[in-house]
Formats: structure tokens, C-alpha cells, sequence
């Protein structure tokens, strides 16, 4: 039986070829490191109902290749993509300095409301690290952007990473910022939120007509 949610989330794992963006995903859905990663080719999908702010949220994760050639068939997915994580590698400058043009594609692609945590993988790497944290934290400060240290190697914050953002959506939904009737803001009411909405209007005050 498929699991009931409140909401629907798209979500993208976006970042250069290699900073373990398949690991992280892997490693939220299964709980486990993923031994045997290639590059992906193109999209990889994954999804996982979790509970954010007392809500039950479907996440819909588009998992996109980092490789360049590949980079006009990933665009195509940005469109309607409520939340992201843009990943670099703690121990690579040259993922962290290509980080401005990942952000540009997810608010020009995606939607300029999109929600981003910037995630600083591999950080069971800390004796090659060289990237900061401090640095890092400038740069997301700087960017309007949450910030993580994770390892996909040990599970260090990843699920924490999907959950700060999905929290960060709901907030955005609560104070009307954000909306399912938003035009791809990626964002769907689930079953149990349609129910509700059903349930509310069942039980609503018979109105007067005298």
C-alpha cells in the first residue's frame, strides 16, 4: 500500500561531476553508503516520504549528472523544482568555485523562489579538505542559502540536509509565500491533505440564508 503525505516536494541534487551527489541520495533513501558509484548519465530519480514540521512530505529527487556534456539534458529538469541541494566536495576548489553557475541555473531554470541548501559533501575527508567551512558559510550567506557539511560515507546530516529544506518549504506554504496554485512551484497537496480540506468542508457551519 502506498504511503499517504500532506504535501508533494520536487526536489534536484545539482553540483559538479563527482562531489558524491548519487551517494547522498543514496544514502537518504537506503541509509547506506552506495560502494559502486559511476557518474550518472543524464537523471537518476528517488523518492521518500519523510516528516517535516508535523507534516508528512513525499520528496520527488531528481538526481542530476554533473558532467557537462550532459548539461542541456539535466535544464529540462529544473522546471518546477521547490527545493535543492547544491552540493560541492570539501576537498576539491575547483567544485566549490563552480558553484555561482549552479545557482544561476536552479534560479533562473527552476523558479527564483526555489529553496537551496548549499552542501558541503565528503566531510570524512577533513585531512584533504580545501574548502572551509567559514568560507563556505560567507558564500551561502552571501547567497541567500542554508548550509551543511555532510558525508555520504558515514550519513553525517544528509538526511538533515533533505529535512531543512522540506521545513523550510512549509514555512514558505504556511506564511503564503509558496503554494501548490503557484504556477511550478513545485509543490502538490498529497492525499491526507486533500481529505482534510475534503473533511474541513463537510464539517463547515451551514451557512444562513434567512
Amino acid at each position: 500500500m502506498s504511503e499517504s503525505y500532506d504535501f508533494l516536494f520536487k526536489f534536484l541534487v545539482i553540483g559538479s561531476a563527482g562531489v558524491g551527489k548519487s551517494c547522498i541520495l543514496h544514502q537518504f533513501i537506503e541509509g547506506k553508503f552506495k560502494q559502486d558509484s559511476n557518474h550518472t548519465i543524464g537523471v537518476e530519480f528517488g523518492s521518500k516520504v519523510v516528516n517535516a514540521g508535523g507534516k508528512a512530505v513525499k520528496l520527488q529527487i531528481w538526481d542530476t549528472a554533473g558532467q557537462e556534456r550532459f548539461r542541456s539534458v539535466t535544464r529540462s529538469y529544473y522546471r518546477g523544482a521547490a527545493g535543492a541541494l547544491l552540493v560541492y566536495d570539501i576537498s576539491s576548489r575547483e567544485t566549490y568555485n563552480s558553484l555561482t553557475n549552479w545557482l544561476t541555473d536552479a534560479r533562473t531554470l527552476a523558479s527564483p523562489n526555489i529553496v537551496i541548501v548549499l552542501v558541503g559533501n565528503k566531510k570524512d575527508l577533513e585531512a584533504d579538505r580545501e574548502v572551509t567551512f567559514l568560507e563556505a558559510s560567507r558564500f551561502a550567506q552571501e547567497n541567500e542559502l542554508m548550509f551543511l557539511e555532510t558525508s555520504a560515507l558515514t550519513g553525517e546530516n544528509v538526511e538533515e540536509s533533505f529535512l531543512k529544506c522540506a521545513r523550510t518549504i512549509l514555512n514558505k506554504i504556511e506564511s503564503g509565500d509558496l503554494g501548490p496554485a503557484q504556477m511550478g512551484s513545485g509543490i502538490q497537496y498529497g492525499d491526507k491533505q486533500r481529505k482534510n480540506e475534503k473533511d474541513d468542508v463537510q464539517h463547515a457551519p451551514a451557512k444562513c440564508t434567512c
